[in-house]
């Protein structure tokens, strides 16, 4: 039987540098948070670009995303497991939600209602 060697996928400078990419990023979001720096939305959003980041870093230097001979096959696996993801997150939210407005008491369903017609829907 002809064995095939497996090609290795990245250097020691390239873990390295990806591991030092994470802990730069992690100790980013860490500071922003700790440091009262930015409050409300900006905050949020500097969190946001920090995780899409880390998430890159992971992909391209640990999983290798696009070093492959065949990126595009990995390529569509991704971004199928984002949809999935994102059904399972969403879904589960908009069922909490209706569960919420189903489970209120008649008391709270009159607060609800009267909020409702006085925001104009």
């Amino acid at each position: 039987m002809n064995a095939t060697k497996a090609k290795p996928q990245g250097s020691l400078l390239s873990y390295i540098s990806g591991f030092l990419l994470s802990l730069l990023l992690t100790a980013a979001a860490y500071i922003a948070v700790t440091q009262h720096t930015f409050s409300g939305a900006a905050l949020i959003t500097i969190i946001i670009v920090l995780a899409i980041l880390q998430v890159l870093v992971q992909l391209f230097f640990f999983l290798h995303l696009g070093s492959e001979t065949r990126p595009r096959w990995k390529l569509i696996v991704l971004l199928f497991m984002l949809m999935i993801l994102g059904l399972l997150v969403f879904g589960s939210l908009w069922i909490m939600q209706n569960l919420n407005y189903s489970m209120m008491s008649p008391e709270q369903m009159n607060v609800y209602m009267i909020n409702q017609n006085s925001a104009g829907f």
